[in-house]
């Protein structure tokens, strides 16, 4: 049986239509289709600091990390101090329960980051959380731990820059997750991409990912996406100059794409950061400091590098350094670190606009509901966009806090998260 035939979750991107239940819950980083789409009906398109604010409840620290959601309850990573923690608030903004996983945060870049980047996901069930120095834990919707363990006593010594920021992917009853990072051998340059059992967060299989990156070009702070249609599923992962699908049974490489750091003008600091995008039968893949982005067709074999057979399309430059892409209704949405935000055809890659929103560094990623594309800068400007092959602005909202985090559209409401505070914007 394929996989994504198991539970409501592996419906990410098969691109059918949501149930009820999965359209009033947000149990990943990009929501319930892993792609940045939300199913909410209506959410707000304006909003202050007083004008549709449900409830504001502030957070034991900062983080860029998203909140999930399942039911009434929302699930967020954060730090107290020198403390990582996971908390649980419900959706009346109401603290449930907090709980310290372990010491060791390190800020990064200033206030840019801090050890609790990762997304955590749920099932209604249970929470995962993993931290950037290497702690991964499993706790039940009430707040009882499951499992615990650190990666670094498993795959060994995490030796990046700024943190292992990739967030894993919960399907099912597995999680997936890279580990890209490190100046070790030439063959595996110390990269590990790995499935765990969601249970007990004991490894099924884990495999090595090859590249002849070098320097810093061999951290990632991408995080893996999942590709499935009717006809295939697999994982892809991101870094060290390469994108690479892999088998959801044993970690094989089925293809990968190359030259995202050109060889002939290799460039030593060409860190990924923004991940993948996968919709409507395309894989969108960023890379970074103005660089190209690439267009994948799924069916692809083998090194596709320069294929035409099997990239679609490249466009040379304007790449989004960290925001990742969005597809959505044939069009391909490009939020750019500077806050412009562009629209190209997702089968022949023409780009249709590039237009100025705030003017700020953006380092949230887009995300469409209902018609509109809401893109996050860094002060906590949300620009709402209409979508569409013609570039309108709806809004501009502001809580005046700064925010790092992806926009929550679910349930016809939005939940931002903050440095200070988790916020509910909707409608009385």
């Amino acid at each position: 049986m394929p996989r994504f035939l198991c539970s409501v979750l592996s419906l990410a991107v098969v691109f059918a239509a949501a149930s009820t239940a999965v359209a009033q819950n947000w149990p990943a980083w990009r929501g319930p289709h892993l792609n940045g789409v939300s199913e909410a009906k209506s959410p707000p398109t304006k909003w202050s600091k007083t004008e549709n604010v449900l409830w504001r409840t502030e957070l034991p620290g900062p983080a860029g990390s998203t909140p999930v959601v399942w039911g009434d309850q929302i699930f967020l990573t954060s730090v107290e101090g020198d403390q990582l923690v996971l908390v649980c608030l419900g959706t009346d903004g109401k603290m449930q329960w907090k709980k310290n996983v372990g010491p060791g945060n390190k800020d990064v870049r200033g206030d840019e980051g801090n050890s609790a980047s990762p997304t955590p996901s749920t099932d209604g069930k249970h929470v995962w959380a993993f931290y950037a120095n290497g702690i991964f834990v499993c706790y039940d919707v009430e707040g009882n731990e499951i499992w615990k363990f650190n990666v670094e006593d498993r795959f060994g010594k995490l030796d990046i820059a700024f943190g292992m920021t990739s967030t894993p992917i919960l399907d099912c009853d597995r999680i997936y997750m890279q580990l890209i990072h490190g100046e070790g051998n030439p063959e595996t340059r110390e990269a590990t991409v790995a499935c765990l059992d969601a249970a007990t967060g004991d490894t099924i299989w884990k495999t090595g990912r090859p590249s002849d990156a070098h320097s810093e070009c061999e951290h990632s702070y991408a995080s893996p996406i999942l590709y499935r249609d009717d006809e295939r599923e697999y994982l892809v992962t991101h870094g060290a100059d390469y994108a690479v699908a892999h088998s959801l049974d044993d970690g094989a490489e089925i293809w990968r794409i190359g030259d995202l750091n050109p060889k002939g003008n290799y460039n030593p600091t060409l860190r990924f950061v923004a991940s993948p995008a996968a919709n409507e039968g395309l894989i969108v893949i960023p890379t970074a400091k103005n660089g190209k982005v690439v267009a994948v067709d799924p069916a692809a074999k083998g090194d596709v590098t320069g294929n035409e057979q099997f990239v679609r399309w490249t466009m040379p430059s304007n790449t989004p350094d960290v925001p990742s892409p969005l597809i959505k209704d044939g069009l391909v949405y490009l939020c750019r670190e500077n806050g412009n935000l562009m629209a190209l055809d997702a089968n022949s890659g023409e780009v249709l606009y590039e237009e100025r929103t705030e003017r700020d560094r953006h380092r949230a990623s887009p995300v469409w509901a209902d018609g509109n594309v809401y893109t996050t800068a860094r002060n906590g400007t949300v620009t709402v966009s209409k979508a569409g092959r013609t570039f309108e602005m709806v809004s501009q909202n502001t809580t005046g806090e700064p925010m790092t985090a992806s926009p929550i559209i679910v349930d016809g409401r939005i939940y931002l998260r903050s440095f200070d505070a988790l916020w509910a914007i909707g409608e009385e």
